[in-house]
């Protein structure tokens, strides 16, 4: 994939109103809480994805990708190589079209799988954090 193409993804990616993260943390230092905050501060639409959070950041959670309310426009995953391949999985189910993983979220297999079904994957370093121009606020 080339530059141009990459960021032609990001523009993309980034063109929607409703996300979701999977991978969201209650720990504010943790990436998959400012992935959520990222979102939040550019007044997007995203619900957490955490198995037994109920609330991070104010907005509630659900506890699989399966349980969104909606289809989102782009899905961030900032989780385990392991658990990345099974989100993917349930992101495809849920036809999900757009997947973000967070770098240290990346699994080859997955990443595979999801381009042959004809999604737009972005991995192996652009971090939506840069992209999306996040700032930590006081």
């Amino acid at each position: 994939m080339t530059h141009d193409n990459v960021q032609a993804d990001i523009r993309d990616f980034l063109a929607g109103t409703h996300y979701a993260v999977v991978g969201a943390s209650v720990d504010r230092e943790k990436y998959g809480n400012k992935v959520l905050r990222a979102y939040l501060q550019k007044g997007h639409v995203c619900v957490p994805v955490h198995p037994r959070e109920a609330l991070i950041e104010g907005v509630a959670c659900v506890r699989s990708v399966e349980e969104l309310p909606f289809v989102p426009h782009g899905l961030s995953i900032v989780t385990p190589p392991p658990i990345t391949e099974k989100v993917v999985d349930a992101a495809l189910a849920k036809g999900i079209r757009r997947l973000w993983m967070q770098p240290g979220a990346e699994h080859e297999g997955a990443i595979a799988k999801a381009r042959a079904a004809g999604c737009t994957v972005l991995a192996h370093g652009p971090c939506l954090l840069v992209a999306i121009g996040y700032r930590e606020l006081c």
